[in-house]
């Protein structure tokens, strides 16, 4: 594989997380505050439909991401309304919502199934863009790249640089807390609960309107990227940064089982395209397995300078949710 065709490969990579990124930006927005939106893999389906149905009917792709973003707001509106103002079980109206936006995007779908409709162009930008290696990698990209790019940092930066920001940990952590120093818990959740829909809601043109240019229904394979999003934004200890990493690791683990599929002739090419599926969960519980006790007696069992170093990788993978995370709250 020579460098050119290395670049426009991991170029494509970049492109192929876009959606993703949109994805684990806004729900870790959304857990953040201490709503937990398990809505994301339906919301993704209806918005990567409704998306493109938009953008085919007006000619307009502007139309079709602000009909993704609508879309993705309205049903994280209901995620909060239920959950904050109803109390009722965030896990269980967010799963209710997966399935049935899911089914809604696969019946109101079906006349759009196939149809070429219109579809994002690269736009590369003056002079960077013609920086070796950096400006055909990062910035000959399409709008909703670049636009991915801004996201990671403006999370980044709201998050741990201002100070809404603080509040926004306060919150989601400890909201009695944040609710002495003048917050009103609920309505910043409503807030940052339908703001990160509207993100999520972004993931879904994204894809048929960019990456999986057009709507194929049930095989457009999509079904299970928001699940995958969600381990993501676990993965990503609710940090930006971090989520941000996992999301290009796994769109670099979908192209590696292309690239390696005229190599291993003898694994079936179904394998390599599921892999990083079952890679990103095993990651996931790498994730999370250093806060169990059974880790902790290996550890005291094993020689002292290999515990000391998988003492190290651990805790550098350790992620702890928002303390009130799921729990809904209520003024004394």
């Amino acid at each position: 594989m020579n460098q050119e065709t290395l670049l426009v490969g991991l170029a494509g990579v970049l492109a192929a997380a876009a959606p993703i990124v949109f994805a684990v930006m806004g729900e870790t927005l959304s857990e953040r505050a201490g709503v937990i939106n398990l809505s994301m893999n339906g919301t993704i389906l209806l918005t990567a439909m409704s998306g493109f149905a938009v953008a085919y009917k007006t000619d307009s792709l502007l139309l079709g991401f602000l009909a993704g973003m609508f879309i993705g707001a309205l049903v994280a509106l209901i995620v909060a309304f239920a959950s904050i103002t109803l109390k009722q079980s965030q896990v269980a109206i967010g799963f209710v919502l997966a399935l049935t936006c899911r089914d809604l995007a696969y019946f109101l779908g079906n006349p759009f199934m196939g149809v070429p409709g219109p579809r994002l162009q690269a736009l590369p930008i003056p002079i960077i863009g013609d920086i070796p290696v950096l400006g055909p990698l990062f910035f000959r990209q399409e709008f909703s790249t670049y636009l991915s790019y801004i996201a990671i940092f403006l999370a980044w930066l709201w998050i741990y640089r201002t100070r809404p920001g603080l509040m926004l940990q306060g919150i989601g952590e400890k909201p009695a807390a944040a609710y002495i120093r003048g917050a009103n818990v609920n309505v910043m959740r409503y807030v940052y609960t339908v703001v990160g829909g509207a993100l999520i809601g972004l993931a879904g043109p994204t894809y048929s309107l960019g990456v999986r240019a057009g709507w194929m229904g049930t095989i457009s394979g999509l079904d299970g990227i928001g699940w995958i999003a969600l381990s993501i934004t676990i993965f990503g200890g609710w940090n930006p940064a971090r989520a941000a990493f996992g999301a290009y690791l796994f769109a670099f683990l979908q192209w590696l089982g292309l690239v390696l599929q005229p190599v291993l002739t003898t694994i079936p090419s179904q394998v390599l395209q599921v892999a990083p599926f079952p890679l990103m969960i095993l990651t996931l519980l790498l994730v999370n397995i250093g806060n169990a006790e059974w880790v902790e007696r290996t550890l005291a069992a094993m020689p002292e300078n290999a515990r000391k170093v998988t003492a190290k990788v651990l805790r550098a993978m350790r992620a702890s949710p928002p303390a009130a995370l799921g729990v809904p709250f209520e003024r004394d």
